[in-house]
C-alpha cells in the first residue's frame, strides 16, 4: 500500500473521517455501558478512585450480612428474656397464693397471762380488788335477856326439848305401857293398844316433814327391800327420816311402841340408819338422847327433839291419847310439838332445818342431821370433804349440820363460798381449810357482830331461804331485808405502771412497753399495744376473761417465741407480776401445709422453665442468655466494632433456688424471701433487657449508617465514572452528521480522479 499515492484533500478527508470514526466509537460505547470512564486509558484518576469507592462499598456491604445476624441474636436473647420475665410473674403469683393461703399452722408460738377485768379498752384491768369487811346485826346467845353476845363457839342447835306424856296402858287398860306394847293386838289384851289407836295399813306420821308410814304384814328381808333403803326389825328405813313401820297382824302383830320411837327419833334427827346390802344400822347421834317408853317415867313416853330441830309430829289423835301424848281424840290429825330449850351455849334465835343461805351463787344449805364422817353417822359423800361440821363440794357449796354445828361453821362456810378461804380435800374426805393469799377469814366481833370478808372474787350478795338470814343478823335492822351486800375495796388497774419486753424476735425490733393512761408513751389499749408490738414480728389478742396472748405475726407463724433461732425472749416487771405460761411451739396445720408443699412443686416446674427457656435463647449457634458472647464489626477495617457479652440467665444465675417442702412457703416469712428474690431476678431481667435494647439500638444505628455509606460511596464512584447520556446522544448524532460530511468530502475529493479517468478513456 506505501506505494499508492492519495491526494492531500483525500488524505485530509481521510484523516477526518478516521477521527470521526473513533470519537463515535467512543460515545457508542459511552452510551453502552452508561460509563464515561471505562478503563484506566480513559480517566486513570477517576478509574481507580471510582474503583477504591467500589471496593470499600463492597467490603462494607459484606459486613451488612454478619450485622444482620446479631440482630437476630439480640432479638432472640430479648424475646427470651420477654419470655423469662413472664415466667418470673408466674412464679410471683404462686408465691403471692401462698401468701393468700390458711398460714400453715392452726396455733401459732405464743405466750399468755390473765389480767383480771381487762379489756381492749384496757388492758391494765377493770381494777384491782381488796376485800373488805361487811358487819351484820349483833348476834345474842341464849343467856336469859337476850343481852349476852354470841361468840364463834356458840352452837347452832340447842338443849334437846323434852315432852313426857301422861300415864298410858296397853288395851286391857291396866298394864302400864312400854316400849315391847305392840301397835295391833286384839284391842282389849295386854300386849297391844286399844283398838281405836290401832294404826292401819297406810295410815302415817308426819315428823319435821318426814314421813313414818304403818304397813300390814312383815317387813322385807335385806335381799328385797328397795335400792337405798334399808331394814332393822319391824322398820324399813331410806336413812334421810322417811321409815315403813311393818305392823304384822292382829293375830300376829309385830311392830312394837319402840319401833314407833325409833321410828320417831329417825325422823328427827335424834337418831341416825346406815343403809348396807339392805340392812339399816340404826344408832343415837353424838350428843343426843334417845326417846323413850316408860324409862324416864312409868308407863310414860318421852318424845324428845334433836339439837338441830324443834320436834313435831303429827298423826290420828286417837294414836297418839293412847301413847299419852295428847288429849285430843278421834280419827283426825292431831299434832304434838317438843321445843329445844337455848342456853348460854346457843344462838339466841335458832336456825331452822332446811333454811339456806345462797352467798355469792354459792349455796350454803342447814342440815338437822349429825354430820357425815361421824359416829355412826353416814359417810362423807364421794368428791366432798369435812371440816368441823362442814360438808363441802370444794367449789363452795356446803352444807352445815345443825346439831353440833357452830358459829365458826357457817363463818367458814361463808368464807369458802366467796372465796376467802379454799377447801384442800383429800382421799380420806378430809377438807383442810386455809385463806386465800393477802385474805383475812370471817370472824365474830365481841359485840357478837358477825364480821365478813367479801373476798376479791366479786362484790358480797347473801340471801337466804327459811329463817337463816335473820337468825345469822343478815337482815337488817329492820330484821325484813331479803339481802345482805358490801361492795369490795377497788383500786387502780392492776398492771398499771408494769413493764413488758421483749427482745428483738426473728430481726424485728425489741419491744419495751409500760402500760399506764395511754399518755407519755405509756400503753392503755390493745391497738397500742400492736402497734409496739407489729415492729417486732408480734401480735396480742385478748378474750373476753382477760386473758392476754401474744403470739408470732403469720409471717413469722414457724418459729417459737424466745427460742434461740428467732428470738424474742419474755421479761419486764409485768412477767413478776403476771405468770406467763411457757411459749407454747406451733402446731402445723396439715391441709394447709399439703396446700403450701403443692405451691413448691408448682414453683419448682417454673424454675425448671426458666432453664430451658434461656438455653433455647440463641440464633446462629449464639445464646446470650447462657453466657455467649457476640462481636459484630461495623468497618472493612475493623477498628469500629461491638463485642456484647452474654450472662447466664438460668434460674441460678438469676439467684433463684428450687424450694423445699416443709421449709419453703412454710409461712409468710419463707414466702416473703422467695418474693424478694423473685423482685430481684425480675429487676436483674429488666436491667438486661435494657443493656440489650440498648446494644440492639447501636447495632441497628450502625446498620442503618452502613447501608447509607455504601450508598454514598456507590453514589460516589458513579460520580466519577458515569456517562452524561444527553451528552453523549448529543455527540452520537453530530458524529453522525459529521462522519456523513466527511464522507461526502472524501467523495468530492475523489472526483478528480475520477476525471482523470474519464480522460484515460
Amino acid at each position: 500500500m506505501t506505494g499508492i499515492v492519495l491526494s492531500a484533500s483525500v488524505r485530509q478527508n481521510l484523516l477526518s473521517l478516521q477521527s470521526t470514526a473513533d470519537l463515535l466509537a467512543t460515545t457508542q460505547n459511552r452510551l453502552a455501558t452508561g460509563k464515561s470512564v471505562n478503563s484506566a486509558l480513559d480517566n486513570p484518576t477517576n478509574f481507580f478512585t471510582a474503583q477504591s469507592l467500589d471496593n470499600r462499598a463492597s467490603d462494607i456491604n459484606n459486613l451488612l450480612d454478619g450485622i444482620a445476624n446479631g440482630v437476630q441474636v439480640l432479638q432472640a436473647a430479648n424475646t427470651g428474656i420477654t419470655s423469662l420475665q413472664k415466667l418470673i410473674d408466674s412464679a410471683k403469683s404462686i408465691a403471692n397464693q401462698a401468701l393468700q393461703t390458711t398460714v400453715g399452722y392452726s396455733t401459732k408460738s405464743n405466750v399468755s397471762a390473765t389480767v383480771s377485768g381487762a379489756t381492749a379498752a384496757d388492758l391494765r384491768g377493770t381494777t384491782s380488788y381488796a376485800s373488805t369487811v361487811a358487819t351484820s346485826n349483833v348476834l345474842y346467845d341464849g343467856t336469859a335477856g337476850g343481852t349476852h353476845a354470841a361468840t364463834s363457839a356458840i352452837t347452832l342447835g340447842a338443849t334437846q326439848g323434852v315432852n313426857t306424856g301422861s300415864a298410858a296402858t296397853a288395851g286391857d287398860g291396866s298394864t302400864a305401857l312400854t316400849a315391847a306394847i305392840t301397835l295391833l293386838g286384839t284391842g282389849t289384851s295386854a300386849t297391844g293398844l286399844i283398838g281405836n289407836a290401832q294404826p292401819a295399813d297406810g295410815d302415817t306420821l308426819v315428823v319435821n316433814g318426814h314421813s313414818i308410814t304403818f304397813r300390814a304384814g312383815s317387813a322385807p328381808t335385806a335381799a328385797n327391800v328397795a335400792s337405798g333403803s334399808g331394814v332393822s326389825g319391824n322398820i324399813v328405813t331410806d336413812g334421810s327420816g322417811n321409815s315403813t313401820v311393818y305392823l304384822g297382824t292382829t293375830g300376829t302383830p309385830l311392830a312394837t311402841a319402840g319401833d314407833l320411837a325409833t321410828a320417831i327419833d329417825l325422823a328427827s334427827g335424834v337418831k341416825v340408819a346406815v343403809n348396807s346390802a339392805g340392812a339399816a344400822t340404826i344408832s343415837t347421834s353424838a350428843g343426843e338422847t334417845a326417846s323413850d317408853i316408860g324409862v324416864t317415867s312409868a308407863g310414860k313416853v318421852t318424845l324428845r327433839s334433836s339439837t338441830g330441830a324443834d320436834l313435831s309430829v303429827t298423826g290420828k289423835a286417837d294414836l297418839l291419847k293412847a301413847l299419852g301424848l295428847t288429849s285430843s281424840v278421834g280419827g283426825g290429825n292431831a299434832t304434838v310439838t317438843v321445843a329445844r330449850t337455848t342456853s348460854a351455849a346457843s344462838l339466841g334465835q335458832l336456825i331452822q332445818d332446811g333454811s339456806t343461805l345462797n352467798v355469792d351463787g354459792h349455796v350454803i344449805s342447814f342440815k338437822n342431821a349429825p354430820v357425815p364422817g361421824s359416829a355412826g353417822a353416814p359417810a362423807i359423800p364421794t368428791g366432798s370433804g369435812k371440816s368441823g361440821n362442814v360438808i363441802t363440794d370444794g367449789a363452795g357449796n356446803s352444807t352445815v349440820y345443825l346439831q353440833a354445828g357452830t358459829i365458826a361453821d357457817v363463818l367458814n362456810a361463808i368464807d369458802l363460798a366467796t372465796g376467802v378461804q379454799s377447801a384442800t380435800i383429800a382421799a380420806n374426805g378430809t377438807a383442810t381449810l386455809a385463806a386465800a393469799s393477802g385474805q383475812t377469814a370471817s370472824s365474830i366481833n365481841a359485840s357478837g357482830q358477825l364480821k365478813i370478808s367479801t373476798g376479791v372474787n366479786a362484790d358480797l350478795s347473801i340471801t337466804g331461804t327459811g329463817n337463816a338470814l335473820n337468825a345469822l343478823g343478815f337482815a337488817g335492822n329492820t330484821g325484813t331485808a331479803s339481802a345482805f351486800t358490801a361492795a369490795r375495796t377497788s383500786g387502780i388497774g392492776g398492771i398499771s405502771g408494769k413493764t413488758l419486753t421483749f427482745t428483738s424476735f426473728n430481726g424485728g425490733t425489741a419491744v419495751n412497753v409500760t402500760f399506764g393512761d395511754g399518755t407519755n408513751g405509756t400503753v392503755k389499749t390493745l391497738d397500742q399495744l400492736n402497734s409496739s408490738l407489729q415492729a417486732n414480728n408480734l401480735s396480742a389478742t385478748i378474750d373476753a376473761n382477760g386473758r392476754l396472748t401474744i403470739s408470732t405475726t403469720n409471717d413469722y407463724a414457724s418459729s417459737t417465741i424466745g427460742s434461740s433461732a428467732a428470738g424474742g425472749v419474755i421479761g419486764g416487771t409485768l412477767t413478776t407480776a403476771l405468770t406467763f405460761s411457757t411459749a407454747s411451739s406451733p402446731v402445723a396445720d396439715t391441709v394447709a401445709q399439703t396446700t403450701r408443699a403443692n405451691l413448691v412443686n408448682q414453683y419448682n416446674n417454673i424454675l425448671n422453665q426458666i432453664d430451658t427457656t434461656s438455653q433455647d435463647s440463641s440464633f446462629n449457634g449464639i445464646n446470650l442468655l447462657n453466657g455467649d458472647q457476640l462481636k459484630l464489626v461495623f468497618d472493612e477495617t475493623g477498628k469500629s466494632s461491638l463485642n456484647i457479652t452474654g450472662v447466664t440467665y438460668n434460674s441460678k444465675g438469676l439467684g433463684l433456688a428450687a424450694l423445699t417442702g416443709g421449709v419453703d412457703f412454710i409461712d409468710n416469712s419463707a414466702t416473703n424471701k422467695v418474693l424478694s428474690g423473685l423482685n430481684s431476678a425480675s429487676s436483674t431481667l429488666r436491667s438486661e433487657a435494657s443493656s440489650l435494647g440498648s446494644n440492639l439500638s447501636v447495632v441497628q444505628v450502625r446498620q442503618d449508617f452502613n447501608k447509607s455509606l455504601i450508598n454514598v460511596l456507590q453514589t460516589g464512584s458513579s460520580n466519577l465514572t458515569l456517562a452524561d447520556t444527553n451528552v453523549e446522544a448529543a455527540n452520537s448524532q453530530a458524529l453522525s452528521t459529521r462522519q456523513s460530511i466527511a464522507v461526502s468530502a472524501l467523495s468530492l475529493a475523489n472526483q478528480s480522479q475520477q476525471s482523470v479517468l474519464q480522460l484515460l478513456r
